[in-house]
């Protein structure tokens, strides 16, 4: 069940270091700059900063006074790690996600991109926000994850996951997909269309929103399903229980190509034929949260929605 609670304490042992796991766009000086300014207020309260493998020559590059004085996501015990703190936008955030997939450390996230919906701080927040993460002033929110499967027959071709959302999508611009699609194990209606989107409620506000899906809380247990730019009387946008499946057939009446999509991040070519089957998967992403905000407030400021002219409840309701 999605919801928050305080984080575990994961207390490290008298006499040894607090780690914190930094992950950061580093393809951006911004994000650079700020992984300077978070290092060096970790190793100033004596923790010590982690930093993946695939990031370590642009950080030691920009911030060469940090060579030796940080550590390799690679050569620490996961158990050691409180915390990571995630420097960047919503992709960022989806990239910590995978670093840490098998691994229970919650992810809090400070905004350097737009939207940044994801993210719980900004880029102004960033002394405050390492503060409180020293301090263990936080609390953790699960967030519901996708496991995918396809198949071609009895053959599993492709297993992965998604926090956002799994989408299967045409491969070529010019060719339609045919699809069925299923709920259940049962068909639901077949059509031609640019791809299906299945998401969660935290990828509601993600690509499935673009495509014209509702706008799910993150409280609320289910699964979506899109349609993208189908061709039918019936494809509208279906929310269903968690406990449900979803499938996909790409069927063959056509030569057009599929692909599957995880997050917008890692793909697969789906073979001729190909069934992709979402389910819930047991293994959460967690999200640590600085803020008791309800959702309803996120929306309105990460879309800058208008409320002007609200009066409020008056009472009792």
């Amino acid at each position: 069940m999605d919801g928050s609670y305080r984080g575990p304490d994961r207390r490290s042992p008298v006499n040894q270091a607090r780690h914190f796991l930094v992950v950061a766009h580093t393809g951006r000086e911004a994000a650079l700059e700020a992984t300077r300014e978070v290092c060096t207020q970790l190793l100033s309260a004596g923790a010590v900063p982690v930093i993946a493998e695939e990031h370590w020559h642009d950080v030691h590059t920009y911030v060469p006074d940090l060579n030796g004085r940080v550590r390799a996501l690679e050569e620490v015990d996961a158990d050691q790690i409180e915390l990571a703190i995630v420097l960047g936008g919503d992709g960022t955030i989806l990239r910590a996600a995978e670093l840490t997939r098998d691994l229970p450390i919650p992810l809090l996230g400070v905004n350097l991109g737009h939207v940044g919906f994801l993210a719980e701080s900004e880029r102004d927040d960033l002394g405050y926000t390492v503060t409180r993460a020293l301090a263990r002033d936080y609390t953790v929110e699960e967030r519901m994850t996708l496991s995918v499967r396809a198949k071609v027959g009895a053959e599993v071709v492709y297993e992965g996951w998604a926090l956002n959302e799994a989408t299967v999508e045409k491969a070529e611009r010019e060719r339609m997909l045919e699809v069925v699609i299923e709920v259940d194990r049962r068909p639901l209606s077949s059509f031609g269309c640019d791809g299906v989107v299945m998401s969660t409620p935290t990828g509601s506000t993600a690509y499935s929103f673009s495509a014209g899906g509702p706008v799910v809380w993150p409280s609320v247990e289910a699964l979506l399903l899109v349609p993208l730019s189908a061709h039918a009387l019936f494809a509208r946008p279906i929310v269903v229980g968690p406990e449900s499946s979803l499938a996909v057939e790409v069927l063959q009446r056509t030569d057009a190509a599929a692909v599957i999509w995880c997050d917008g991040r890692r793909m697969f070519d789906l073979p001729p034929g190909a069934r992709v089957v979402v389910r819930r998967s047991s293994v959460p992403v967690r999200l640590a949260r600085l803020h008791e905000a309800p959702f309803t407030d996120r929306l309105v400021n990460k879309f800058d929605l208008p409320v002007t002219g609200w009066r409020g409840p008056v009472g009792r309701e």
